[in-house]
């Protein structure tokens, strides 16, 4: 081999062997990673879910295990509760004064849900044809008014109402209505539940008319023009567009106020305690009633717990019937 072929073998590098490390296929997943992967969402809802149970179920749970038993102040402090079976729901079911309850709370539950339904429509349809700047005012004044704590707006009915210094008595006064001079207003029977039908209803409108007027925003404007095109005036337009294209909210909005008339306490406690007399108690205040000025718990639990099956069979039947409709709809 000549000596320049010899240089030129020698500078050539050799061929050696890739040591290094080469990344290795990954593995498919196994069960047991498969198995943390499709657990992991419930373990992180898990929380909430366990404060929801012990927020809401433990406290019923109680509930409906104290109407069950002979349980007063010294069951309380002793812890010693006696079953006694359906025997207070007996007692209540047999005593006049309950059923007076139901029925007054049945009549107070519909009043203020027809009244805030029928107002809520009608400033919502006002708000949807306002301009802007009147759009603004009004629904500013809606969210100011839902805001404000139900305590805090008891007591500005209170003083309203008041029988001294109330400016609905000076404000009668200077219209000549003398007679209105001093007048105890929760004193009078009829006076306090009418008053207190308005602040419900004072408090429930905002909620119910804002969430209309949102969904009176996703009706098609074209279904408007070609109603008016056939000849419908304002009536005819919302029983045949308005109301059927947005008839879930409505529902939805509806079973909400059922919900929240139904288990109204904080104004009627506030205010008149459930009197004059019996004239504004309903059942969530004829429980406490029961529980605190006799401290008969076993008798406010079984009441509340009849509280609940009531609304819960008002919410079954219209909930049935709203299925119904729907289903004859289509």
């Amino acid at each position: 081999m000549p000596v320049a072929e010899k240089r030129t073998a020698a500078r050539a590098p050799r061929w050696r062997p890739d040591t290094r490390p080469t990344a290795r296929p990954a593995r498919p997943a196994g069960a047991g990673g498969r198995r943390a992967s499709r657990l992991w969402p419930y373990a992180l809802v898990a929380p909430a879910v366990g404060g929801m149970l012990y927020l809401l179920v433990y406290p019923l749970a109680r509930a409906v295990l104290i109407s069950l038993q002979d349980f007063r102040l010294r069951q309380l402090i002793s812890g010693d509760a006696e079953f006694v079976g359906l025997r207070n729901y007996r007692t209540l079911l047999s005593d006049p004064r309950f059923w007076e309850v139901v029925q007054r709370t049945f009549l107070f539950m519909a009043l203020n849900v027809f009244l805030i339904m029928v107002i809520a429509t009608l400033v919502a349809l006002m708000v949807e044809r306002l301009r802007r700047i009147g759009r603004t005012v009004v629904l500013c004044s809606l969210v100011l008014a839902w805001a404000m704590p139900v305590v805090a707006a008891t007591t500005v009915f209170q003083w309203l109402f008041h029988s001294e210094f109330g400016i609905v008595n000076q404000t009668l006064t200077s219209l000549g209505l003398t007679s209105f001079d001093r007048y105890p207003w929760f004193a009078n029977g009829t006076a306090s539940f009418v008053i207190l039908v308005t602040l419900i209803v004072w408090q429930s409108v905002p909620f119910a008319a804002i969430t209309l007027y949102s969904a009176l925003t996703t009706v098609p404007l074209e279904l408007y023009e070609s109603a008016r095109l056939d000849g419908a005036g304002a009536g005819r337009i919302f029983r045949s567009v308005t109301f059927p294209v947005l008839r879930p909210i409505f529902l939805l909005v509806l079973s909400l106020e059922v919900i929240w008339t139904f288990k109204a306490f904080v104004q009627i406690w506030v205010m008149t305690r459930g009197g004059p007399g019996d004239a504004t108690t309903i059942l969530p205040v004829y429980a406490v009633q029961t529980a605190l000025s006799s401290q008969r718990y076993d008798l406010g639990s079984a009441a509340s717990m009849i509280t609940v099956v009531l609304m819960s069979g008002v919410l079954v039947l219209y909930f049935r019937q709203m299925f119904r409709q729907e289903d004859e709809s289509r």
